[in-house]
């Protein structure tokens, strides 16, 4: 059991050279923090009318390290970028190749495709709260699953979500993102490590400029 604990956290922590995505339509002022979908389907979370830095953050909703990540300082981050003080731009994606956790990460994120902007951070929430356990072993995020969690947030997308309208999209993204493990986190472009599992180191790298490059 402790060795394949250390084989996941292995399997979703292991970084590559990144490419940072830039928002679109840059230098648009909104004067408001506001959840945006991007063209290649990352949800940017922002006031893109601030001077604030910009975190990258590569998650795949089977990895259980992402979850622990996610647990641990979305509150923070959430705040920080309410507050105008962090870009945040969320990117799915799919880093298992073995079964069931590919299969299970896209049928995730294919759905969190379909979900509207305002429903998405919450329709996020409950994919981190049902992720399939034990990892490696269990498969879920069924379609059923998918459409129901959307519906408690308020989203009533059963037929995009059935259907895996953006499965394909999803992969393709993926593939572009030149990333081997997750969760993946740049600020500014520069690589974070353990920070990204503290609050408080977080929001000082963040504040502070002072980003670990690993």
């Amino acid at each position: 059991m402790v060795k394949r604990l250390v084989a996941v956290a292995v399997a979703c922590a292991v970084i590559a050279g990144i490419s940072v995505l830039a928002f679109a339509e840059p230098g648009v002022s909104s004067g408001e923090v506001r959840l945006t979908r991007q063209a290649d389907g990352s949800m940017v979370l922002a006031d893109r009318s601030s001077q604030a830095p910009v975190l990258d953050v590569y998650e795949d909703f089977d990895c259980p390290v992402c979850k622990k990540m996610h647990d641990t300082v979305d509150g923070t981050l959430q705040r920080l970028a309410r507050e105008g003080k962090v870009k945040i731009v969320f990117h799915s994606v799919t880093v298992f190749g073995d079964e069931p956790m590919r299969s299970n990460s896209v049928r995730a994120a294919a759905a969190a495709r379909c979900v509207p902007e305002e429903n998405w951070l919450a329709f996020r929430d409950q994919l981190y709260a049902m992720q399939p356990a034990p990892h490696g072993v269990a498969s879920g995020f069924t379609v059923e699953e998918l459409t129901a969690a959307a519906r408690k947030t308020g989203a009533a997308v059963d037929d995009c979500v059935t259907s895996q309208a953006y499965a394909q999209a999803h992969l393709e993204q993926t593939a572009k993102a030149r990333i081997q493990g997750t969760p993946t986190v740049l600020l500014d472009g520069r690589m974070l490590g353990d920070e990204v599992f503290d609050p408080t180191a977080l929001e000082r790298a963040i504040t502070g400029g002072d980003g670990v490059v690993v």
